[in-house]
């Protein structure tokens, strides 16, 4: 007795939503059936647009998961090349089990996959036994990687138009449309394709970002200075990656490390290690890897600026470089005498400059001292009044014929008012990375913390990240070339990632009008080559 008029309840409920969600349409002729899609389809086009367009994107990914990729070999390697949907398009080199290579190449909602899946043992040894192969390796790599990329465009296209119009004839079972589908999906590749010519970027190839194990091998794209006189054309340079891989493959044993240029001075910037003993391993790791000539630390390298942390800095005198160092709002003036009696150790403070590794650096210590965390008597005012003092004693290095090379603060209010007096200003801080260029030509370079925010940071909900940056210089200007973004996984986590970077004033330089000659298989001059 009570589903009745419950039933008539829920019929009204669901007769109320149909008005409200389709307004009145008018009259039906006599062959219109009632709530067919054709004439649900008639008072809301938009409705089927989309609907036509969700069954193109599903159908054209599905093809391209199905068939649009396809094995080629690249030199002396098989890969796997494929396109994927992709909200931000690139390129990205999997070299399987060392880790990857991702490229800014293109803006596209597609991305292309190269899976390096094995280093052919007969084509390898072929390169072994005849070593005079490897100066013709590049060109048989450029054409290798041109065929596999005209390939994968002709089978990509297949698999949209197959996916989608397969699709198309499940879901409105009308040939017709199915085929109109298809047409569309292929439209959507072209676009894409237009889209990828359009914003394609040669010059991506300079700041590849390293992750896995490949992120100890940097000099698969050459040093510093090369990367800014070099590199010319993608693909060539592609190519010249892809060698490097087989180089590295055929060292099963090591990974080849970062060989010295003697036209790049290499500095390794750290900063707010609060007293996390994991740092020191980290810096002696990478000053040894990558041959640093200097190590700058903008502060905060203790937690409360005791004279019982003191012994925390001890590792500082074994770490294989000049040390330079500017007190944080953590460090005491205690910190900074202990760490004046140490050899290796330059302490700035008061806008002193000093002559290390062919640079010369200015710096000083904080304007607070807050080892409770409280708020710093003076706040911001007093950083921006120490940072005028610093920009003062900068004036008067390039009054005296000795021009500042590197400044050095904690605070990033302090190390913005010495714009316009010094090329690169280094600070910390914040444990976040920042790199601007300010209105008076000074680059601002804020680094993380290279201790993953200290002890404390199990206090968080998630690990810090431990952050260091190498900067390339060159040894004749001593202006900034390229820096190396090092990130490592904070407390409990073993990810690796190095991300390569140029400053803007090289990136804008103009290419050489003629192509670049083809490197030997054993470097050019400056160039290193990767050596196990």
């Amino acid at each position: 007795m009570v589903r009745v008029p419950f039933r008539a309840a829920a019929h009204r409920v669901r007769h109320r939503l149909s008005q409200l969600v389709r307004p009145k349409s008018p009259a039906r002729t006599p062959g219109e059936a009632t709530g067919s899609l054709t004439g649900a389809g008639a008072s809301r086009p938009y409705v089927r647009a989309l609907g036509m367009l969700g069954v193109v994107v599903a159908g054209a990914w599905l093809g391209l998961l199905a068939v649009g990729s396809i094995r080629t070999p690249v030199g002396p390697m098989d890969t796997n090349m494929t396109l994927r949907p992709s909200l931000t398009g690139g390129s990205k080199i999997n070299v399987s089990p060392l880790g990857a290579l991702e490229l800014d190449s293109h803006i596209a909602p597609l991305r292309l996959d190269v899976d390096v899946d094995r280093l052919d043992p007969v084509r390898s040894q072929a390169l072994v036994d005849q070593p005079e192969r490897f100066s013709g390796l590049q060109d048989e790599v450029t054409r290798d990687v041109a065929a596999g990329t005209r390939e994968l465009a002709v089978r990509s296209c297949v698999a949209v138009i197959s996916g989608a119009t397969a699709l198309g004839l499940v879901v409105y079972r009308r040939p017709r449309r199915a085929l109109a589908a298809g047409g569309l999906a292929l439209t959507l590749l072209a676009a894409s394709g237009v889209s990828a010519y359009a914003t394609w970027n040669p010059k991506s190839v300079l700041e590849p970002k390293f992750s896995g194990l490949l992120s100890s091998a940097p000099s698969l794209v050459g040093d510093a200075r090369s990367i800014v006189t070099e590199f010319d054309i993608y693909q060539q340079e592609l190519a010249r990656l892809v060698t490097n891989v087989t180089r590295l493959y055929d060292a099963t044993s090591t990974l080849p490390v970062y060989q010295p240029d003697p036209g790049t001075i290499r500095a390794l910037h750290v900063s707010d290690i609060h007293l996390n003993p994991a740092a020191w391993h980290i810096i002696a790791s990478l000053v040894e890897q990558y041959e640093i000539d200097v190590i700058i630390d903008s502060g905060d390298t203790m937690d409360h600026g005791s004279a019982a942390e003191n012994g925390f800095l001890d590792p500082v005198r074994d770490l294989g470089a000049p040390y330079v160092w500017v007190r944080g709002n953590h460090d005491s003036k205690v910190t900074q005498a202990y760490l004046e009696k140490f050899r290796n150790v330059r302490v700035l403070d008061n806008g002193r400059a000093v002559n290390v590794a062919g640079l010369r650096i200015a710096g000083t210590g904080d304007a607070s001292f807050t080892p409770d965390r409280t708020r710093p008597v003076g706040g911001r005012a007093a950083a921006e009044l120490e940072g005028m003092r610093l920009a003062s004693a900068l004036r008067d290095q390039e009054q005296a014929g000795t021009p500042v090379d590197i400044a050095v603060a904690h605070d990033p209010a302090t190390a913005r008012q010495t714009d316009g007096t010094v090329p690169l200003v280094l600070a910390g801080h914040l444990h976040n990375r920042v790199n601007e260029q300010l209105k008076g030509g000074t680059r601002l370079k804020v680094e993380g913390s290279t201790g993953g925010g200290g002890l404390r940071a199990v206090q968080n909900e998630k690990p810090e990240k431990v952050r260091a940056s190498v900067l390339y210089l060159d040894r004749e200007t001593r202006r900034l070339q390229a820096w190396d973004e090092i990130t490592l996984g904070g407390l409990g986590l073993t990810t690796a990632e190095v991300s390569r970077h140029l400053p803007e004033e090289n990136l804008e330089k103009e290419t050489p009008a003629s192509p670049s000659p083809t490197p030997s298989p054993t470097g050019s001059p400056g160039r290193p080559t990767p050596s196990p």
